[in-house]
């Protein structure tokens, strides 16, 4: 699976961490920065970008998900929603992250690195690279709902 991931500066470290640990274990990791410490960055372009590539590579049949990292992970998860087609979620826990994928199929996953420690956010994200999307018929109708007003508002 490739895995898009970006951050701010707040989430810097963490984006590190998950780059080494995420390759380990066999996904294909895109970093789209930054690629060093600014503590004035602006997180939007990042998470746009990664967003975007996420979307970009769904479309063309690539198994992809994205990470966005920030302090609380709000504010990364507000720009990756901007682009058309991301269903960013902000995840804290194992149900939240699970929960993402499970019923809403996020592609996006957001995550305070500010929230927790570094040991927790790699689990937190691990269960939602991991968890598939149900498929039931009542998630793929509210999934289609929001696409659907989505598209009407572009």
């Amino acid at each position: 699976m490739r895995v898009h991931i970006a951050t701010d500066h707040a989430g810097l470290e963490l984006s590190h961490a998950l780059i080494e640990h995420l390759s380990a274990q066999g996904y294909e990791m895109v970093d789209h920065g930054p690629q060093s410490y600014d503590p004035l960055d602006d997180y939007p372009g990042f998470c746009i970008a990664a967003a975007q590539a996420v979307v970009a590579d769904q479309e063309a049949g690539v198994d992809a998900l994205g990470i966005v990292l920030g302090g609380s992970g709000n504010g990364e998860q507000i720009a990756a929603n901007k682009v058309p087609g991301v269903r960013a979620a902000l995840a804290w826990s194992e149900a939240t992250a699970k929960l993402a994928r499970e019923h809403n199929d996020a592609n996006v996953v957001a995550v305070g690195n500010r929230q927790h420690t570094i040991e927790e956010a790699t689990r937190i994200i691990e269960w939602f690279l991991a968890e598939p999307f149900s498929g039931d018929e009542r998630h793929v109708r509210r999934i289609g709902q929001i696409a659907e007003y989505e598209l009407e508002r572009g």
